[in-house]
């Protein structure tokens, strides 16, 4: 199940985002507009579901977070972006990484209660 919000989910929801992938969560992030698309069983499923919604490119980041450990990552196939600088699937900008992270936090902030 995938589910694209502009706000935390809510444990329920965390519930259904975990069907795919038992203790992780894939998720795609404009941190520009600060929407999240998580659930997918590939990043580029949630991906195309923001660009859809009006996102640009250059504003989507994938990664996950690990629910067990809480551990948020930085690894998708959609962040390797040589005209964006990015040249690996990790986020490689510091600035960049550290919005994705407090989003992250943010949209799943009830696991972090």
């Amino acid at each position: 199940m995938i589910i694209t919000k502009n706000s935390p989910f809510s444990k329920k929801e965390i519930g259904n985002l975990k069907e795919t992938f038992e203790s992780y969560i894939k998720t795609v992030i404009d941190i520009e507009q600060e929407i999240c698309s998580a659930g997918a069983d590939r990043h580029f499923e949630s991906e195309q579901i923001l660009l859809k919604q009006g996102s640009k490119q250059s504003d989507l980041w994938g990664g996950g977070i690990d629910l067990e450990t809480k551990e948020i990552d930085f690894n998708s196939f959609i962040n390797i972006r040589p005209k964006d600088k990015n040249t690996s699937n990790e986020i490689q900008d510091a600035k960049i990484r550290e919005k994705y992270k407090k989003l992250t936090e943010f949209f799943f902030k009830e696991i972090y209660e």
